[in-house]
């Protein structure tokens, strides 16, 4: 008779194999339930990111949308910003700066434009641009005013552009002027020679490499480079007898280079007066309700020249430019 022991019976088995099934089957229970939790916060977040995407593009949008839809029904000042270097590459740049002039000329409600002026300068193109546009305005609407109203530091190429308007407004402590240009650079020749470094560089051209920071200077071309900064400077002065016409009272420094502050500067004919942007819009311009026309960009402009930013500045390290600094 054999052992039954030997031989596990049918429920037995049925009991085991249960057992295993409702494992598996909790497993997978388990494995379909975190894999829709996980797509719940993938969704969550997903919605969230958007959310705040679209958020920032309103509030990128937000001072266009003002400007085009008015404040109400009273006149009011439009301010622009000129804060910052002034490059095609900064929030300081001409096609921006010109477009928000355009749009307060535009707007039916703008009494008067005051360009809040806080930078040490830039580039004297970006400013030339300006500049023009500002002379251009006056021509077109003399019946618009322009006042450019200095905060912190009005210098070179910021002057550039404030030298355009009607009027410009300091503090007393402001810093305001250096007319003048500048090119800087290093020299590394003496160094190279002391570490033994060797410098060889290929040109097509004569003066390919003018300027080089690891080769000797030369004489000629010196002073070619000189001669440049010469006739930028030149255009600068220009610029700006035009613009302030009699009222500066020009001594043998005036376009040397020198700062001077603001209680200075309005002696010296540089400047007109003292006061703020909100003093120049009420008791100046006769509207004081301030409405910002300064153009912020597109966030996604920002985001890709931020990318590009590392660069572009690396490319520029190797190129020197003039500079109303």
């Amino acid at each position: 008779m054999e052992n039954q022991q030997d031989h596990p019976n049918k429920s037995d088995v049925t009991r085991e194999s249960g057992w295993e099934r409702e494992i598996i089957e909790k497993v997978a229970l388990a494995a379909v339930t975190e894999q829709t939790r996980a797509r719940r916060w993938g969704i969550f977040f997903k919605s969230l990111l958007f959310v705040y995407l679209f958020a920032l593009f309103g509030m990128a949008m937000y001072p266009k949308i003002k400007q085009n839809l008015g404040v109400d029904s009273k006149y009011h000042t439009a301010v622009i910003d000129v804060v910052g270097a002034i490059a095609e590459d900064k929030d300081a740049n001409a096609a921006d700066i010109i477009e928000s002039l355009r749009d307060a000329v535009k707007d039916k409600q703008t009494k008067g434009i005051i360009l809040h002026s806080n930078s040490p300068g830039g580039s004297p193109v970006q400013s030339a641009y300006v500049y023009a546009e500002i002379r251009n305005i006056k021509k077109e609407h003399p019946d618009l005013p322009v006042y450019a109203v200095v905060s912190d530091v009005c210098a070179s190429g910021c002057y550039y552009i404030a030298s355009a308007s009607d009027k410009i407004f300091v503090n007393q402590s402001s810093l305001i002027g250096s007319i003048g240009v500048l090119m800087d650079g290093f020299g590394f020749v003496d160094i190279m020679q002391k570490l033994g470094v060797e410098r060889r560089l290929l040109t097509a051209g004569a003066h390919k490499a003018m300027l080089d920071p690891f080769s000797p200077p030369k004489t000629d071309e010196t002073k070619y480079m000189q001669g440049l900064l010469d006739q930028v400077h030149q255009q600068f002065i220009d610029a700006v007898k035009t613009g302030r016409g009699d009222r500066l009272k020009e001594t043998p420094d005036m376009f040397s280079g020198l700062i001077w502050t603001g209680e200075a500067g309005v002696k010296l004919g540089v400047a007109d007066g003292f006061g703020d942007d909100d003093y120049v819009a009420k008791e100046i311009i006769g509207a004081e309700k301030l409405v910002d026309f300064t153009q912020q960009g597109s966030l996604f402009e920002k985001m890709a020249g931020k990318l590009g930013a590392s660069f572009g500045q690396a490319i520029g390290s190797l190129i020197q430019s003039p500079s109303l600094r």
